[in-house]
C-alpha cells in the first residue's frame, strides 16, 4: 500500500516493529471504552495479528494504519477501517491518538481526512460510519467537521466505569 501523506503526518501499514506500540494501545484501559475492548491482549496475539496485517482489506475486512509524525517513523496513533462491506460499499472508521499530549494538534484531523479520501476514491465506498460515545465531545467535533451526521442514538449502549452511556451512530455518505 502506498503511504498516505498529510502536511505534518503520514499513514503507513503496520510493521512487526509496531508490536510494543499496538500492545500498549490495546492494553491501555483508559482507551478501552472507545475501542470496545474488555480484556487485555497478549503480545503473542498481537504478534499474530501483525503477521497477518499484510492481508488486503478485501480478505481481512479491516485496514489498520499507523499515524506517524513526518519527522519520525514512530507511530503516535492508529486509524482503522473495519467491518468493510464491499457489497454495500461501506465501512466503519475509528481513530485513536495514544498520548493525550499529542491530541488536539491536528494529527487526528489530517489522518481522518486522508482515510476518508482513500475510502471514497481508492476503495470506491459509498459511506462510512462511526460509533461515538455521546460524552466524547472531541471525537464528535472531529467527525462532524468532515460532514458526519448523527443518524441515531443507542441508549445505555456501553457500560463504562460505573454507569451506562449512550452511543451515537454517525454516518458520512459520499456526495
Amino acid at each position: 500500500m502506498v503511504t498516505l501523506q498529510g502536511d505534518t503526518i503520514y499513514l503507513r501499514a503496520l510493521e512487526p516493529e509496531d508490536l510494543d506500540f499496538v500492545y500498549a494501545i490495546e492494553n491501555d484501559e483508559s482507551l478501552w471504552e472507545v475501542s470496545n475492548t474488555q480484556t487485555p491482549y497478549s503480545k503473542f496475539l498481537i504478534r499474530q495479528y501483525l503477521e497477518n496485517a499484510h492481508q488486503d482489506i478485501y480478505e481481512a475486512k479491516q485496514l489498520r494504519l499507523a499515524i506517524c509524525i513526518n519527522l519520525h517513523n514512530e507511530a503516535i496513533g492508529l486509524i482503522d477501517l473495519f467491518d468493510f462491506d464491499p457489497k454495500n460499499s461501506r465501512a466503519g472508521i475509528g481513530i485513536v491518538i495514544q498520548n493525550e499530549k499529542l491530541r488536539n494538534n491536528g494529527y487526528g484531523k489530517q489522518a481522518l481526512e486522508l482515510v476518508i479520501a482513500y475510502a471514497f476514491q481508492q476503495l470506491q465506498l459509498h459511506q462510512l460510519y462511526a460509533n461515538i460515545s455521546i460524552e466524547n465531545k472531541a471525537s464528535i467535533a472531529l467527525f462532524t467537521t468532515f460532514g458526519f451526521e448523527i443518524i441515531g442514538v443507542k441508549k445505555d449502549w456501553n457500560f463504562t466505569k460505573d454507569s451506562y452511556c449512550d452511543e451515537g451512530m454517525f454516518q458520512l455518505i459520499k456526495k
